[in-house]
């Protein structure tokens, strides 16, 4: 894989994993909130007034588009694994940003996401 390419597949997993982030962080909005019917226009209400939501769902737009141009250009048994990267991101963020827990078993497992993305992105070069 080329290093535009890798930059153009690497663009939409973090957009992507930001856009998460950024949901996760909106998300607060509607602690409290009994999901029913009745609640809808409240819940919509809370959603489309927040900003962090906003970010989110424009950061996924923009990720589209970039994973578009990535498939046109990388094969997708190569590009689809790179996803996994979102993972790891997204993984540390959330340790860093909302405190959450990264126990031995999720940092073993974040190890084994990184050697299987090397090895696919190898694979890519020497095919």
């Amino acid at each position: 894989m080329k290093g535009s390419q890798l930059a153009l597949v690497l663009t939409g997993v973090l957009l992507n994993a930001v856009a998460q982030l950024l949901l996760k962080a909106g998300a607060g909005a509607l602690a409290g909130i009994e999901l029913r019917a009745s609640n809808a226009m409240a819940i919509a209400g809370r959603l489309v007034l927040n900003a962090p939501i906003i970010g989110g769902l424009f950061c996924y737009a923009i990720s589209v588009v970039v994973w578009i141009l990535a498939l046109s250009r990388v094969e997708v048994s190569v590009a689809y694994p790179m996803l996994s990267v979102g993972y790891v991101v997204n993984a540390l963020a959330a340790w860093w940003l909302f405190g959450e827990s990264l126990s031995a078993g999720r940092l073993v497992g974040i190890g084994i996401i990184l050697i299987g993305v090397w090895l696919v992105a190898r694979s890519a070069v020497h095919a």
